[in-house]
């Protein structure tokens, strides 16, 4: 752009060649966020991850729940097929003898191992020990991470559970096995009871 002087007769030249450097820079500077911009994406991302933060913890939860009812659910079925395959004795007493008192090792070894008709237990399937096995490994319990299997006697009531020790309780007599793990669950339904 060209303008003329008041008093001069020549042309003066007021073009981007001869405008100070610091207004040049400012304006082939790239552009970038201001600060506010920045603040603003910031305090949208924070209210994004309250909102959705809470709701994968509960997902977490709820299936864990979950989990328990099926490891519940396939164990139940599993201590009923062993009851039918061997004369009505429950796993956990050794050799099937219903005279022993039942333990935690027997219980797992009869329904983790294949078994004669007598719950006499064996490394690997043969013509003999050909039932089972009933489970490849009894489940951790979802929620203490616990596998142990405490025996209830038959005259015990079933114990509180503690969420330690043990994953489990089992009583042989009733068939009765219920997780050990304390709390409830969001409908208020306690896990013992699931």
């Amino acid at each position: 752009m060209y303008s003329r002087g008041s008093n001069n007769t020549r042309l003066l030249r007021t073009d981007a060649a001869t405008r100070p450097r610091s207004s040049r820079r400012r304006h082939l500077r790239p552009a970038a966020f201001t600060m506010i911009e920045l603040l603003i994406v910031v305090v949208i991302l924070g209210i994004l991850a309250t909102i959705v933060i809470p709701q994968f913890s509960s997902a977490s939860v709820n299936a864990k729940e979950s989990a328990l009812k099926d490891d519940l659910r396939y164990l139940r079925t599993q201590i009923v097929v062993y009851r039918a395959q061997h004369h009505d004795c429950p796993p956990g007493f050794p050799n099937g003898d219903r005279n022993q008192s039942a333990t935690g090792a027997d219980f797992v070894a009869q329904m983790t191992r294949p078994s004669d008709e007598d719950g006499i237990t064996a490394t690997a399937n043969s013509a003999v020990y050909k039932l089972g096995p009933y489970l490849s490994a009894v489940p951790a319990n979802p929620l203490n991470g616990l596998t142990g299997v405490q025996i209830v006697g038959d005259a015990e009531p079933m114990p509180e559970p503690t969420g330690a020790d043990y994953g489990w309780f089992y009583k042989p007599v009733t068939g009765e096995i219920i997780a050990n793990s304390t709390g409830s669950d969001a409908s208020g339904n306690a896990y013992k009871n699931y």
